[in-house]
C-alpha cells in the first residue's frame, strides 16, 4: 500500500467504530467510514473536542452535527497548492487527502518527461489533481459533469496562484466528451480518471462503475497520443480490486508500458498503521 505521508495541514488522528477523527488545518471533524470495522479505545482527546460530526441516515444521506463554529469555507495547503474546504452533504469536504500520493507521482512523471505534456483529467472533482499536474508544467483539460465542482476547482486554482496556467475547465459528461474528442482527432499524453462508484443519468437510469469501466477505459485509451506518458484509474468501488483494474489497463493499453496496481491510504497518527482508502492502477511508459 502507498501512503500519503507528506501532509502537514491534514492529519488522520485516529479511527475506530466506523469513524475517522481528522484534522483539516485547525478544524477537527469526525466522519463515517464503513471500512473501519474495529472498536479500539477512543483515547485521543480530540474525539471529545471535534468541531463537527457527520451522522449517516439509515434511509440514505445524513447530516452534520456541529459542536463548534466552523467557517463557511476554509483553506489548507499541500506544498504550494491551496484547497478550499467546506462540509458538504454525504460527509465530504471537497478533497480526498489520500490522493496526495498520486499527485506527487504525476508531478514527478511530468517533470521528468522533459517535454510538453497534455493531460486529460476525467471526473476531475474540485481540481486537486489538475492543479498538481499544472504546477508541474503540464497543460490540463479538466472535465466533470458538475458545474459546482468545476467552479470549485477554478477557485482552488486562484487560491493556489495557478489561474493563469494552461487549463481548460469543462462541464460535460465524461464519456460523451471522450467520444467527441475522438471525432475531433484530439489526443493527450497523460490521462487520469476518478469515476464515481454509482451515479444516475438524466432519465434516472443507474450507472454502476463495474458495468461501465471497460467501455470507459477502452474509449478513453483511444485518446492517448503517439508518445503517451501515463494512464491512471482511481477507484473507491469495493468490487474493483487493484488487481482487476491493473488487468484492465494491461489488456487495453500499449504493451510497451508497465502496469502497477495497489491500495492507497492514510497514516493513522494514534496507531502508527495505515488506513486503506481506495485503489489506484497506473500504466506508465518509461523514458
Amino acid at each position: 500500500m502507498r501512503a500519503a505521508n507528506n501532509w502537514k495541514d491534514y492529519e488522520l488522528l485516529d479511527c475506530s467504530e466506523g469513524e475517522r477523527l481528522e484534522r483539516w488545518g485547525d478544524i477537527i471533524l469526525i466522519r463515517p467510514d464503513p471500512q473501519i470495522l474495529w472498536s479500539t479505545p477512543k483515547t485521543h482527546p480530540l474525539w471529545k473536542q471535534a468541531h463537527a460530526r457527520y451522522h449517516r441516515s439509515r434511509t440514505g444521506g445524513g447530516q452534520w452535527e456541529t459542536y463548534k463554529k466552523i467557517p463557511d469555507v476554509w483553506e489548507i495547503g499541500y506544498g504550494d497548492l491551496r484547497f478550499r474546504l467546506k462540509p458538504m452533504g454525504f460527509k465530504h469536504t471537497g478533497l480526498f487527502p489520500e490522493q496526495a500520493i498520486n499527485w506527487d507521482w504525476m508531478a514527478t512523471a511530468i517533470r521528468e518527461a522533459d517535454r510538453p505534456i497534455r493531460v486529460l483529467n476525467l471526473f476531475g472533482y474540485t481540481g486537486a489533481a489538475t492543479l498538481a499536474c499544472v504546477a508541474a508544467g503540464a497543460h490540463v483539460t479538466h472535465v466533470d459533469a458538475s458545474k459546482g465542482m468545476v467552479a470549485w476547482g477554478r477557485e482552488n486554482a486562484v487560491s493556489s496562484g495557478l489561474s493563469d496556467r494552461p487549463m481548460r475547465w469543462l462541464v460535460d459528461d465524461c464519456l460523451k466528451f471522450v467520444q467527441r474528442e475522438q471525432r475531433r482527432g484530439n489526443t493527450y499524453d497523460a490521462i487520469l480518471m476518478d469515476p464515481p462508484s454509482y451515479g444516475r443519468g438524466p432519465g434516472g437510469e443507474v450507472w454502476k462503475l463495474e458495468e461501465q469501466i471497460y467501455t470507459l477505459v477502452s474509449e478513453t485509451a483511444k485518446l492517448l497520443s503517439a508518445d503517451p506518458l501515463f494512464f491512471i484509474i482511481n477507484s473507491y468501488t469495493t468490487g474493483l480490486s487493484p488487481s482487476v483494474m491493473g488487468y484492465l489497463l494491461g489488456s487495453l493499453l500499449p504493451k510497451e508500458g508497465t502496469v502497477t496496481a495497489d491500495e492507497i491510504g492514510l497514516p493513522v497518527t494514534s496507531g502508527g498503521l495505515v488506513l486503506p482508502c481506495g485503489a489506484t492502477a497506473i500504466w506508465s511508459k518509461g523514458k
